[in-house]
This record gives C-alpha cells, structure tokens and sequence, in this order.
C-alpha cells in the first residue's frame, strides 16, 4: 500500500488513546481517535478506514456491539480487538464476528504497528479481488502485443521506458486499435501490477450516473442510492485508472476529475468528507483533442494534465504487415471451435480489405470465420461478406467505408435487441455519437428489429 494506512483507535483511555495516535502516526500510519463504541461507529460511516484499532470496554457502546454493526457498513475495515487479560474469551469471540486479531493490555506499538500492516494487506487484498471481480470478469486476459510493424516496434520501446514512472499517458488511436491493450501493458510493466487495472469508457456512461460511478455515492445521495457505493477510483487505489474515451466526458465532471488528480482528494457524490487514494491515470480517445480545446468541448488543464506521455496508435491499415500475423494468432486463439487455418484466398481477402474497425473488427471477423467454416480451412465466403468482396479500390473509398459503417451499426443495433446504450457501448463510441450517426445514414428500427 503506496499511501499512509488509515486507522481508526476507539479507546475510552484519553492517555492510552492519543499515545497509539502519536506512536502509530511516527509509524507513519494516518490515526485518528475516538472515546466511545457510538462515535467510532459515526465515524465509520462518514468516512473510509483500513484499520480499527477497537477496546472492548467502552461508555455508549462496547466494542463486541460495534464489531456486529459494522457487517452492515458497505466498506468493513479489518478490525483489531484490544482487551484485558481477564477479557480473552470475549476476545475470542470477536474473532468469530470477523476482527483480524487482538492484543491484550499493555499494548507494544511495535507489536500492533505489525499487526495493523497485515491487516491493512489483507484489506487491500480483498479490495483488489473485488475490482477484479466487478471489471475483469468475463473479459480476455491482457496479452502481449503482436507486430512487426516499425511504428508499433517503436512503440512498444516506448512503453518500456514509460511503464515503470508514475506519469500520466494519453493514448491516442482510431477505435479498436487497442489502446486498452497498451494501458494493460504498461499497467503490467510498472511497479503497480499487483494492484488492480479499473478501465472506464466516458462514452458509454450515461451522464446522469458517470460521477456515481468514477467517485462512488453515500446512501441517499440521490433516487434510487439505497446503499454506499464506492466508486471506480477508489477500487483502482494503489493501482491504474484507465478513463478510455476521456474526450466523451462532459465538462463539469472534467472539472472534479481535475481537482482529484491534482490533490489525490475527490468527494463522494452526497459526501462531505473527502477520501483519499493512489491512482496512476491513463487515458485514451480516438477523438483529436485538439479540436475539442478550440471549440470549448474539452478542458485545457485538464488535457496538459493527462498529456505527460502521447503514445498513437497507428490503424490496421497503417499495418498490412501486421494482418497475417493477427489473423492467424486469432484463429489459433479460437481452436474451442476446431483446430482451422486460413487459406491463401481467405488471407488475400483480409490483406484487401481496408478494416475500418481496426484490430477489433478483424478479430471479429474471424471469430466468425472460424464458426462458419465447415472444413478445416477457412475461405472466403466464411468471412463477413463486406470483407469477402473487398479489393482495394473499393474498400479504401469513402463511400464503401461509409457503407461498411451503416452495416456495422445496423448488425449491433440488430444484436442487442435496438437498444442505442447497449449498441454504443458494444461499438466503444458516444450514445450522442451513435445518434447522429443513426440520422446521418437513415437508420430506420424496421432494419434491425
């Protein structure tokens, strides 16, 4: 744990309660103290600790009765229990209501300092398995990056260099070039690899719910806030943010996104007690940001913030030498449907088309291959036709691109039933964006209903 290990010492002893806070803070830990069960409990529920330090004897309240509220709190800190001698059957039993550990009095400091720090581990421990759990499940393991191209060589020596700082990274590409793939990597090349990797998309985010979800909200912070809820930058603590599509954020929330990344502090939405965390941030868009400064759309202080290290993703078409080399790793990677290989034909047909959806509509596209086909190699009518018939005039034309695009649209907006949120999320662009697109190409519900 890269920051200070917050403790909470509830002990109705005055002297014995602010010599832990001296000795514990010269530990380095950030201590705060209590005199009763009823204001530890206030305390735990207006404000985040990793440990509680918690006597068993207290006025208002006793320590086993603040141990059993505390299972109703949505953040539980790990608990040490401290008790007399005469008290260790009732330590026991806060042992069964989930503390960590107790000591009996008198307490050494160097003895609870260890015990606070392995507590504090076991916390961030199950912290991690929850954001792994709620972000990665179900999605495909970060693998390496496969290129012979020079642009992408170059790149990843970059990424090398820059992994294993603190800086903030912006990366730049076309959608579906795999930018969340490099934020994995250099995730996974740093010092924080052992902690999660949270990735975000602004885009698919509704507005009304995008601060909920990035700060997390208390209990009635608003409609439908039936409990605590911590946020995407708390479970990314110690660990990597990646905000994919930064430049779909609308303004305000630009604006405490700012003031977070700057004081590492950030509010709840309904709090008024700020939380603290330890977060490197990468951030990704495939829109020119640029632009978006001129016409107001995209914070400039915010852009130098995030803006420490460019790194730009060439397109696919920008990598013919990489097709071969992608496809044929895809279609080892699909052998649940059968052991299949690609035949000079099919690859022809791949290395003429112009991938407009980048790295993610090839890997699309021979998902589909290796499904359809009946033999053991594939051929080119088992590829989606738009890249079945495809030469190079055509396919690199604006108006065959466009064309690619509307059918692209009209196939998600058919998979997930026409519901727009879904649809934009699955095609990793703004709902705003899938709307106008919709009106662009006349999109009408009969074709995909």
């Amino acid at each position: 744990m890269t920051r200070p290990i917050r403790v909470l010492v509830a002990d109705d002893e005055r002297n014995l309660r602010e010599l832990l806070a001296r000795e514990l803070g010269r530990k380095g830990h950030e201590v705060e103290g209590v005199a009763d069960g009823e204001a530890a409990l206030e305390r735990l529920r207006e404000g985040h600790y990793d440990v509680v330090v918690l006597d068993m004897k207290m006025p208002r309240k006793e320590g086993i009765e603040v141990l059993r509220e505390l299972g109703a709190l949505p953040e539980q800190p790990q608990v040490i229990v401290m008790t007399g001698f005469q008290e260790v059957p009732t330590a026991v039993e806060a042992m069964k209501l989930g503390a960590y550990d107790y000591l009996t009095k008198p307490t050494r400091i160097e003895e609870l300092d260890i015990l606070i720090r392995k507590a504090a581990e076991k916390g961030q421990l199950l912290r991690d398995n929850q954001a792994l759990r709620a972000h990665v499940a179900g999605g495909e393991p970060a693998s390496g990056i496969l290129t012979r191209n020079p642009k992408m060589q170059e790149l990843l020596q970059i990424i090398d260099r820059v992994a294993p700082t603190d800086s903030s990274v912006l990366i730049l590409g076309e959608s579906g070039t795999g930018k969340e793939l490099v934020a994995r990597a250099i995730h996974e090349q740093s010092a924080r690899a052992e902690r999660p990797f949270v990735p975000i998309h602004c885009g698919a985010v509704p507005r009304e719910v995008f601060e909920s979800e990035l700060f997390g909200h208390e209990k009635g912070a608003f409609t439908g806030a039936i409990a605590t809820k911590p946020g995407l930058l708390e479970m990314a603590d110690g660990g990597t943010l990646l905000l994919d599509e930064i430049g779909e954020m609308e303004p305000d929330s630009q604006v405490k996104l700012l003031r977070a990344l700057e004081t590492g502090a950030f509010f709840r939405v309904g709090a008024t007690r700020p939380r603290r965390v330890d977060v490197r941030l990468i951030a990704a868009t495939n829109r020119v940001l640029a632009e978006a400064l001129r016409r107001g759309e995209f914070r400039q202080d915010l852009y130098y913030r995030i803006n420490t290290i460019t790194l730009q993703l060439p397109p696919l078409r920008e990598r013919r030498e990489d097709l071969a080399l992608l496809a044929t790793h895809f279609v080892e990677t699909h052998t649940v449907y059968g052991v299949k290989r690609l035949s000079p034909a099919a690859l022809a047909a791949l290395e003429a088309y112009a991938w407009p959806g980048n790295v993610r509509e090839l890997l699309h596209a021979i998902e589909r291959a290796v499904i359809l086909s009946k033999g053991a190699e594939i051929q080119p009518e088992d590829l989606p036709p738009e890249v079945a018939g495809s030469g190079p005039t055509p396919a690199t034309s604006a108006a065959s691109l466009e064309a690619m695009e509307r059918q692209h649209i009209v196939a998600t907006l058919r998979q997930v039933g026409g519901h727009r949120g879904k649809a934009a999320a699955v095609l990793a662009i703004d709902p705003k964006t899938l709307y106008r697109k919709i009106l662009t190409y006349r999109i009408v519900p009969e074709e995909f209903r």
